[in-house]
């Protein structure tokens, strides 16, 4: 008998591609995933809110402790836990915090910020990336300190060891960055720099090919802010590379509701931007509401390639992001496209493009579009997920549609969809499986954006047939874009203040 694979969650979404799927989950199946057998285990209590996905690594040696299953969890608070992933100890294994507010170091307030999605503080908002080759955690943490009697802000990325907490040699970085801007026919120009109250980070990070990526959008459009995209040496922190979306005319964020950027086999990044002006096409620079293709030339980081509806304009006008969900990049394909990548933005419309030939922009139709669907509700955040030949989107006003993926195409309907309908924002699915058998697809219910305060809801389906509603509980009080991590055995969701794991009851 074959051993089976051994788990393990280093990134959003369960990979570089994006594809939201575990597929070395073996314990829970559609059989076993019913009330009375499957329900909440335990809570682990963290100081602030969990919107990072919560990572894993399994058969970690923590010095003095032994060897356990780490679960680990960074939160609005500027904290990061690693807990043994089976609850066996209440108490965390290490935890890191990265403010002290004897010294005046804090989280920054939602207040300053002047936007309320994510209340009360603003500490760590992106999922981090775990490199299980060095048993390093990078972590992008955002501080409001005093300084000469000032309140000022700053960013950092932390690489932490996974055994203990401790910061890495060189470790932390502050975040900075710069570039020229033009305006009148390239006449005026003046320097355009990273600012570290105005730029919010909330795509997950992403670790490809030895180099960290990190991207930043807005808080509530509360500007000037541009969409950087920042890389430095995994090993080192030396920052390598500067690409911004907007250089010449601001906005054009990269927030993707929280969904991570993506990358290929060869080492090329994907992101999707928000809104914003698109000049590209009349001889500028701003690439609003595209999905972009990076790589590094001549050692700069720079657009290889790029994706834009013929109606950006319309979906600027009309705040219709783009860039309100993530790409993600499906398996190679058979026939004349076999690199393909979806994305879709609150306008609904699903884009099937291909990777190596993305079609700039053409002006009156979406032809340069391998294909097109008004299927993604009236609006998609977060991400899709992709398995065994199916993509499953949860969009706004909508059900959990299931479109089959075959001979480079999607399905023009669904070939399954859940009877459950929910509103702003959806939901983000992740996908459980062992292999290409006994899939789950899961879902967390949050909350829109003018909500107070709600319940979350966790919900399994039959990834077979959606139409099979398999478990729903609520959990705690909900935040947005929630993804829950499913891993040997247990679902992982973050919640105001915690993370509840679900599971098989004894």
């Amino acid at each position: 008998m074959a051993a089976r694979a051994q788990p393990l969650i280093p990134t959003a979404q369960y990979d570089n591609k994006r594809t939201g799927a575990n597929l070395t989950e073996t314990i829970l199946t559609p059989a076993n995933v019913k009330a009375g057998r499957f329900g909440k285990l335990f809570v682990l209590p963290v100081e602030g809110d969990v919107y990072a996905q919560p990572l894993y690594i399994p058969k970690l040696q923590i010095p003095g402790k032994g060897v356990h299953n780490v679960i680990f969890i960074a939160t609005e608070s500027d904290s990061v836990y690693a807990f043994d992933a089976a609850g066996q100890h209440a108490s965390p294994l290490w935890q890191v915090s990265f403010i002290n507010p004897r010294a005046g170091i804090k989280p920054v307030s939602a207040r300053v910020v002047r936007c309320p999605f994510i209340a009360p503080d603003v500490g760590i908002t992106s999922t981090p990336v775990i490199d299980p080759a060095t048993q390093t955690l990078y972590v992008l943490a955002r501080t409001s300190e005093r300084v000469d009697g000032e309140e000022r802000f700053f960013q950092r990325l932390h690489a932490l060891d996974i055994t203990t907490g401790a910061e890495r040699s060189g470790s932390p970085v502050l975040i900075r960055a710069s570039l020229n801007t033009s305006w009148l026919f390239g006449l005026m120009s003046h320097e355009v720099t990273f600012h570290a109250l105005l730029e919010n980070p909330r795509a997950a990070l992403l670790l490809s090919k030895g180099t960290l990526y990190i991207a930043w959008g807005s808080s509530c459009d509360v500007g000037p802010y541009y969409g950087w995209v920042l890389a430095y040496d995994a090993r080192t922190l030396k920052q390598t590379g500067v690409f911004n979306a907007s250089p010449d005319s601001g906005e054009n964020g990269i927030w993707q509701a929280d969904a991570g950027i993506a990358a290929d086999d060869a080492g090329n990044v994907f992101a999707v931007t928000g809104n914003g002006k698109f000049t590209v096409s009349s001889g500028g620079r701003d690439y609003g509401d595209t999905v972009l293709k990076l790589g590094f030339q001549n050692g700069a980081l720079a657009v290889k390639d790029y994706f834009t509806p013929f109606n950006e304009h319309e979906l600027n006008s009309t705040d219709d992001d783009l860039g309100s969900s993530g790409p993600v990049l499906l398996p190679d394909q058979a026939g004349p496209h076999p690199h393909l990548l979806v994305a879709a933005g609150k306008a609904g419309v699903i884009y099937l493009i291909d990777r190596d030939r993305m079609g700039h922009f053409h002006g009156g139709a979406d032809a340069h579009a391998l294909q097109t669907l008004k299927a993604a509700g009236t609006g998609a955040f977060g991400a899709p997920a992709y398995w065994n030949g199916h993509l499953y989107y949860f969009g706004c006003n909508d059900v959990l549609k299931d479109f089959l993926v075959e001979h480079g195409r999607l399905s023009a309907e669904p070939v399954h969809r859940g009877a459950v309908e929910f509103k702003d924002p959806g939901a983000i699915p992740v996908v459980s499986a062992n292999g290409t058998k006994d899939g789950i697809v899961w879902i967390v219910l949050t909350k829109g954006w003018r909500d107070t305060d709600r319940y979350a809801v966790l919900q399994a389906y039959d990834a077979a047939d959606v139409s099979r509603l398999l478990y729903s509980d609520p959990a705690g009080q909900a935040l947005r874009f929630t993804m829950p991590t499913v891993v040997d055995g247990r679902v992982y969701v973050g919640m105001r203040g915690a993370v509840y794991v679900y599971g098989l009851k004894p």
